[in-house]
Order: C-alpha cells, then structure tokens, then sequence
C-alpha cells in the first residue's frame, strides 16, 4: 500500500511541531487508541482496537523516529501485530513547510506499507476506505483540539480567509486566482501523531 497526502494547517509550524511532543493529544485524536507510551529515544508503544469490514480486533504497535529535523521532518517505521486478524508495517515520511499565504503551514506525508492476515484479504478497496475515513476522523479531532488550544491562530487564517472573499469579485472580474487561508490544524507527538495516522491508515 503507498498513500501520500497533504494538510494546510491554521497553526505555525512550530506550533505544529511543539504540538507533536504530547502524547495526551495524540492519543486523544487517534480513533481507537489507548496506548501510546514512550519506550526509548524516538520510540514509542502504540495500542489501538480498529475495525474494517467485518473484522474487529485490538493491535499492538511499536514506531521508531529518525532523521528528524525540527521542525520541518522526520521519518517513521512502524510495525503492529492483531493476533489473527492480521499486521501491518512499513515506514512513512513527514515533512512541515511554513504556509506560503504567509497563516499557517504545510504538512506532507507519504507511506509505503504492507498489511497480512485476514484485513489483507477483505481487499484494497475496504482497506483505503477505512483508512481515509480514519484520517478524517484524526484530522477533524485535532482540529477541534487544536482551536482550542491555539484561538489566535485560527482567528488570524478566518481574517485572512475573509479578505481574500472581499477581493472575490475584483479578483474573478481581472481572472487571477484569490489564495484563501489554510485549514484544519493538528498536533502530534514527536512524530507519533502522523505514524499513529500513518501506522492506522497503514492497518
């Protein structure tokens, strides 16, 4: 399985990246977690229950960091077992850039991984299903959390967002494009953040 994504984010970068060092959030934002334990340098211990199709079961995981450059990347290995239900593994790329409408930044992601068992054989389809959906459930948590956490930030996209819609007209009349605020925010945990949304799309 290789899946690549992008997010705009209303918080800084920094912001973004400092959010990435609290296991608290992560755990919170990631659907079906209840583990995430540090076990070493840039390791960690995940625990979460999914369910894809007609297949429920709890998995256990282990991600490791490396390469990381704060606060603009990072690579992740991860691996988790679901007793019969299947495993995955595999490893992912994460990369934070300012935005360029000058509110907030980029997030970039790619995954290359590998899933056994019985959630391999419920087919791709259901498998990237599952897997977007969770994603839009992790981002929609942390963007909740986030606004809470960082008001101002959110403000300052929301402004820049409403100039860009008063210059719609002006814009649309002379043809050029109008670049509108960024969206949704989120944190993570020295990584743990996009490898458990990595580690659980990668399910």
């Amino acid at each position: 399985m290789d899946m690549q994504g992008n997010r705009s984010l209303a918080i800084t970068q920094q912001q973004a990246w400092d959010a990435l060092n609290d296991p608290e959030v992560l755990k919170a934002c990631i659907p079906g977690c209840n583990k995430l334990e540090a076990t070493g340098d840039n390791q960690y211990a995940v625990g979460m229950a999914l369910k894809i199709g007609p297949v429920s079961a709890k998995f256990a995981g282990k991600i490791l960091l490396s390469d990381i450059v704060a606060p603009a990347s990072y690579k992740i290995n991860f691996e988790g077992q679901g007793g019969v239900a299947g495993f995955g593994k595999g490893a992912a790329e994460v990369k934070l850039s300012p935005n360029g409408s000058g509110c907030g930044c980029e997030l970039d992601y790619t995954v290359h991984a590998t899933v056994g068992g019985k959630i391999a054989q419920l087919g791709q389809r259901l498998i990237d299903g599952t897997a977007k959906a969770m994603s839009e459930d992790f981002f929609k948590r942390f963007d909740e959390a986030m606004q809470k956490a960082h008001p101002e930030a959110y403000a300052a996209r929301d402004a820049v967002t409403a100039a860009a819609g008063d210059n719609t007209a002006v814009v649309a009349a002379s043809t050029n494009p109008v670049p509108s605020g960024g969206m949704p925010a989120w944190v993570w945990v020295a990584g743990a953040v996009v490898v458990a949304v990595i580690w659980w799309l990668s399910r």
